[in-house]
This record gives C-alpha cells, sequence and structure tokens, in this order.
C-alpha cells in the first residue's frame, strides 16, 4: 500500500509540475517564442532595434537603441506588449490632474455644458430669462453665470478638456509602456469620437480611459463590444436616440408627451435624449417634433469603418436590418443636474428588478432600453435573427462581424498601414488576416505576426511612414529629453502643424498616410516649430541641448549639424539630409523668416513639402546663407546650436519613422 501510495504521489507531483512549470517559465524571465527576422533584410541589430523604436514608440530617447539591444529585441517587443512595466515618473507628472479619474457621471455633475448651467441660472433666478441674448453688459452677464457655477460647485467645460489632451501628451512623452500609448492612439482613431459633437464630449476621457486603453492588445470582439454601449459612441454616432419606426407617436405637444410620460405604466417611455429636452426647454405648447425613429448611423459605419470595410460585402439592406437589431441601445442616464435627471429618477423608481423582467439590460453607463427596441425578425447578412431577440441580438450580431472574414482582412490592412508602410504587401496582410482568423481576433498575436514577417523588416518599410503633427512633437521632446511642465503649449502647436486631435468630426478619423500631412506649407510649419523648440520658445518646455552631447560643444556649426544629427537620428545613412541642410546653418534670423514663410505658405496655399533646401531658401525671400560662423561665439553659442537642432527637428528625414 505504501509502495502504491508514494507512486501515486510521486506520478500527481510530476503532472502538477508539468502543468505549472510551463507557466512558470513564461514569466518576465522567459525568452519570448518569436524570433524577428531582421538579418535576412540585411539589418544589424542596433539598425532594427532602431526600426523598432520608430515604429512601436513615440521616438527612441536618448541611448534606448543601447538599452533595446542589450535586453534583446524579442524580449523588449514583448515586454511592450504586456505593457506591465512601472510608470512612477508620468503618474508624478499627472498627480495635480483631477479631471482624469472621474466618472462619467462625476464629470456631468462637475461639468455640466454650459446650456444646462443657464437653465439652472434660470431656474433659480440668478439670470432673468428674458434677458438672454439681450444682455448690454456682457460682462456683468459672465460674472453672475460665473457666480452662480462657483456656487454650485460647477467647472467650466474647457478645463475638462484641457487636462485630457494634455495627459495624452505626457504619457505619450514619458510613459515607458509606449506601446500601449501608440495602441490607444490607433484604436481611439480607429473608432473615433469628436469633442466637436457636443452630446458625446464629456464622455470621451473615460472613453479612451476605460474602453479604449485597457483593450489595445486583447480580443478584437471585447473591444468592438465596448465601444458599441459606450457613451460617447453612442452619442457621436446618434445611436443612443435610435428607435423602433413608430416610437413614440408624432405630434403630441410638450404638455401632452410630459402628462402621458406620468401616467404611463412604469418603464414604458422614460427615455427623452437631451437634444430633445434642449429643444424643448423654450417651447411650451409648441408642437414636439417626430422622433427620429430607426438611425442608421452607427450601423452603416460599424460595417464601413469598424469592422468588414467599405467592401466587406454588406449591403444597405444589411445597414438597415442591422440597425434595427441594434435599437434601444442608449445611455443610461447619469447626471443628477439638468434634463437627464428626470429620466434618472424615472428609472430608480422602476428599480432593478423589474427593469429587468421587462427586457431592460443596465451595464455601468449603458442601457438597453426595451420599449424602444423592434422586436420583429431580421436578417444580416444572411443570418436570421428570430423576433423578440432583445438585447443579446445585438451582442450576436457585434460578435458575428467581429468574425466576419472581411474584418479580418480590413483590421489586418489597417495595421500594416499603420506600422508598415502605406501600402503594405498583400502576402503580409493575409498571414495577419489569417492569425486574426484562427486566434479569435487576438490583437497581441496579429502584432506578432506581423512582426516576425520579412515584409516588416523590408526596405520597403524602413522610414516609410510620415510622421503626424502629433507624432512629430512627441518624438521631437522624448528625442531632446525635454521637460514638459505645461503640455497644453505642445497640443497648440501640433494644432497650428494641421492635428487638432480630439475634434477630428469625421468617424473615419485622421488620415494614416504620408499624403495627408505631406500638405502645403506643413515643411515650413515642422521646421517653424522645431527652431522653436530647440531656441527655448515653446512655453513650459525645456531642452538642455548641451546635456545631449554630455557638454561637449562642436568646433563649427558643420560639426555641430553632424554630431547632433546623429544624435537625433541614429542608425541611419544622413550624408543626404547633411547635404541639403548646410546651407540653412547660418542663416541670420531663421527662425524669424520660417515662421514668417510659415504663415504665408497657410495662408497663401503655395508651398509643398518638398524636401528640398531650395525651396525652403527661396519662401524665405531668396536669402543667401551668410559666411561661416564658429559655433563658440560667446552669447551666441546657445542660439547657434539652436538652429542646428532645430533645422534637424524641421528636416524631412526627421519627419520619417
Amino acid at each position: 500500500m505504501k509502495t502504491g501510495f508514494k507512486f501515486y504521489a510521486t506520478l500527481a507531483l510530476a503532472v502538477i509540475c508539468f502543468i505549472t512549470l510551463p507557466s512558470f517559465f513564461s514569466g518576465k524571465n522567459a525568452k519570448p517564442r518569436f524570433k524577428f527576422p531582421y538579418k535576412q533584410a540585411g539589418l544589424t541589430e542596433r539598425q532594427a532595434a532602431a526600426h523598432l523604436l520608430n515604429r512601436f514608440t513615440y521616438g527612441a530617447t536618448p541611448g534606448q537603441i543601447d538599452e533595446v539591444v542589450k535586453m534583446g529585441l524579442e524580449k523588449w517587443f514583448q515586454q511592450q506588449l504586456d505593457g506591465k512595466l512601472p510608470d512612477d515618473s508620468l503618474n508624478g507628472r499627472l498627480a495635480g490632474y483631477d479631471a482624469l479619474n472621474l466618472t462619467n457621471k462625476q464629470v456631468l455633475d462637475t461639468y455640466p455644458r454650459p446650456p444646462i448651467i443657464l437653465r439652472m441660472a434660470i431656474k433659480d433666478g440668478y439670470i432673468d430669462k428674458d434677458s438672454v441674448n439681450k444682455q448690454t453688459d456682457k460682462k456683468m452677464y459672465r460674472d453672475k453665470l460665473e457666480a452662480y457655477m462657483n456656487k454650485m460647485g460647477f467647472k467650466p467645460e474647457r478645463d475638462l478638456y484641457r487636462q485630457f489632451i494634455s495627459q495624452k501628451i505626457l504619457r505619450a512623452a514619458y510613459s515607458n509602456n509606449q506601446l500601449h500609448e501608440v495602441l490607444t492612439d490607433f484604436w481611439f482613431n480607429h473608432f473615433n469620437v469628436a469633442f466637436v459633437k457636443n452630446d458625446c464630449a464629456q464622455f470621451i476621457p473615460a472613453y479612451e480611459r476605460d474602453v479604449i486603453r485597457p483593450n489595445v492588445t486583447g480580443k478584437f470582439e471585447t473591444l468592438l463590444l465596448a465601444t458599441a454601449k459606450s457613451p460617447a459612441m453612442l452619442m457621436y454616432l446618434d445611436n443612443f436616440s435610435s428607435t423602433k419606426s413608430n416610437d413614440p407617436k408624432p405630434g403630441k405637444s410638450r404638455k401632452t408627451y410630459a402628462a402621458a410620460k406620468n401616467t404611463a405604466q412604469p418603464g414604458a417611455d422614460i427615455m427623452m435624449s437631451d437634444m430633445e429636452a434642449m429643444q424643448q426647454a423654450d417651447a411650451k405648447n409648441q408642437p414636439q417634433k417626430p422622433r427620429q425613429g430607426l438611425n442608421e448611423n452607427y450601423a452603416r459605419e460599424v460595417m464601413e469603418l469598424h469592422t468588414m470595410g467599405v467592401d466587406g460585402g454588406y449591403t444597405q439592406n444589411d445597414v438597415t436590418q442591422a440597425a434595427r437589431v441594434l435599437t434601444g441601445w442608449t445611455v443610461y442616464p447619469l447626471s443628477d443636474v439638468g434634463y437627464t435627471n428626470a429620466r434618472k429618477k424615472a428609472l430608480e423608481k422602476l428599480g432593478e428588478e423589474r427593469m429587468e423582467k421587462q427586457g431592460y439590460v443596465h451595464d455601468g453607463d449603458f442601457l438597453f432600453a426595451a420599449n424602444r427596441h423592434d422586436n420583429g425578425e431580421k436578417v444580416v447578412l444572411g443570418k436570421k435573427f428570430p423576433a423578440n431577440g432583445g438585447y443579446e441580438e445585438g451582442v450576436t450580431l457585434l460578435s458575428m462581424l467581429a468574425h466576419h472574414p472581411s474584418t479580418a482582412k480590413f483590421i489586418s490592412r489597417k495595421i500594416a498601414v499603420r506600422f508598415v508602410n502605406d501600402n503594405p504587401p498583400q502576402s503580409l496582410i493575409d498571414k495577419m488576416a489569417q492569425t486574426f482568423s484562427t486566434q479569435d481576433g487576438d490583437i497581441a498575436k496579429v502584432l506578432i505576426t506581423m512582426v516576425t514577417s520579412p515584409e516588416f523588416w523590408s526596405k520597403d518599410a524602413l522610414r516609410e511612414k510620415t510622421k503626424s503633427p502629433f507624432e512629430l512633437a512627441m518624438s521631437a521632446v522624448r528625442t531632446l529629453h525635454a521637460d514638459i511642465q505645461e503640455p497644453y503649449q505642445l497640443y497648440s502647436w501640433i494644432n497650428k502643424m494641421g492635428q487638432r486631435m480630439y475634434y477630428y468630426q469625421a468617424p473615419t478619423g485622421f488620415p494614416d498616410r504620408g499624403q495627408y500631412w505631406i500638405n502645403t506649407g506643413s515643411l515650413l510649419s515642422r521646421m517653424n516649430f522645431g527652431l522653436a523648440l530647440a531656441s527655448q520658445r515653446v512655453p513650459g518646455v525645456k531642452v538642455d541641448l548641451a546635456a545631449l552631447n554630455n557638454h561637449r560643444e562642436p568646433e563649427s556649426t558643420e560639426q555641430a549639424l553632424l554630431v547632433y544629427s546623429k544624435l537625433i537620428m541614429p542608425e541611419r545613412n544622413l550624408d543626404e539630409t547633411v547635404k541639403h541642410l548646410t546651407p540653412l546653418l547660418n542663416t541670420p534670423d531663421l527662425g524669424q523668416k520660417v515662421a514668417k514663410a510659415a504663415s504665408k505658405a497657410n495662408a497663401n496655399n503655395t508651398m509643398t513639402m518638398t524636401g528640398n533646401k531650395d525651396d525652403v531658401l527661396a519662401s524665405m525671400n531668396d536669402e543667401k546663407p551668410a559666411k561661416k560662423a564658429s559655433v563658440n561665439t560667446n552669447k551666441n553659442n546657445n542660439q547657434m546650436l539652436a538652429q542646428v537642432v532645430g533645422i534637424i527637428v524641421g528636416s524631412p528625414e526627421f519627419q520619417r519613422r
């Protein structure tokens, strides 16, 4: 018996070891199970490290190529996929931004929109309704509103947006988990929402924080469903108001509709949109506009932009049927102030248990309003959705779209365009799509397939992407090791260069092709930024140019150009770049002339980004370079070095990643 017991105990221990040891060795000390074929493309390990940093970070920081090589390229990439590196320094910089962790409800209660504040101020007697838009003393009117906001504890919306934009810049500049920051930007752009649509603007901070950021390397289906149920997307593409076609009857007055709500059975119709309430605020006894009924905006975009692509094989009828499936997907009334308060109280009166019995689904800020859902039979892409499917048929639809073969191809192509080049080879897309399909839409595994493919390392991929203005600014501050105390100042410059983050109105998001960014006057605008940054003319952003070269002073401007070009753009052949930039080295007052030329070019639409130094000189009134000057000219030392670094940051070669 003892022998038998020992045998089974030993066997059990062996089984346990067999099961647990692989998981133990797959931890942080384990070697990744993939290899990068960069040697086949003729790249050195340092060149390959530079390529990885160009693609999966916002730019290499000083010495980072050495760090990646020492760690091992594959291990570095796996570490970035995991996204669990400590970010204590970044968190310290973000500590003062008190709005970043607010829930959607807290945002609505703390930063109510101006129309809501005005409505409440009128109701509470701070503002005379008849004086609205008739005030002769605008300052007195603003002071009254400000006093009311202070009394109620309200803060202006612009403060929320300023904090949110600032945190994006700080994360991109300082986070150790750079790939997750790049992917957050990529997926936000893919599932774009915008501040310009005020109904969704206040939900955008939580949308990026809670919906996009946690899911950037997970399953695509999870990300798709999370975006579909988020208040930001529901408001942005109008699905929050999409109902069965006959809900409610048109033509009722505001009083009649209110009376109907008061006498109806609990849950009969308690969902009036903010937009409708705003429209009715000053329309007593006037006929109510008909409800929109079915809205196809989200259904169309979820197929065309989020999943299958415009050529994915769906029809207009599929869009209509999908919109019917998604009726009733809306936002749970969150705020205790303004228009949503009455609806919130009505739902609370109904109670969670009765809501569930009537087919409602309340999940955080999401609400499936069963009374607004089209319960008829639908057919989408050949799949029948039986009548009375409720909330679950919407989940089934999104899952079907997430796993569609067209989605695998469309998403794989979009990822390849972002990380390889503007026209990625079909062979690479096919491999990525195959992984997408066989691995249940696992984004991390699709990325691994891409980066372990020869196509990723080919000469057609190296530095063949053009930086957006945001990417340019972030790569500049990272490579110059800048200290950013006022990140919103960088946003102002990014906006000047043509990218107003979070304000791109179209659901497509910003185009991810160089042709979009290589537009009229863009080279001058970017050089203008480079010169301003290097010469300490971006308020709240400090750089120590001498420290980048260990405080060793170059003997001339020509040597400074060569030394700093290698520091700022390592592992590149810079012969042509140095040749093109040399004539700009000693141009007097270059910063002022570039700024003036950039302003003129953008206004007159006369310049193109050719990367030719003769065009830059010509745009500055045909100024001829002055005689060569030494960089060691006492008080001019810093100015000359700033000019050297500025033209490097503004050069066409630095625009490439």
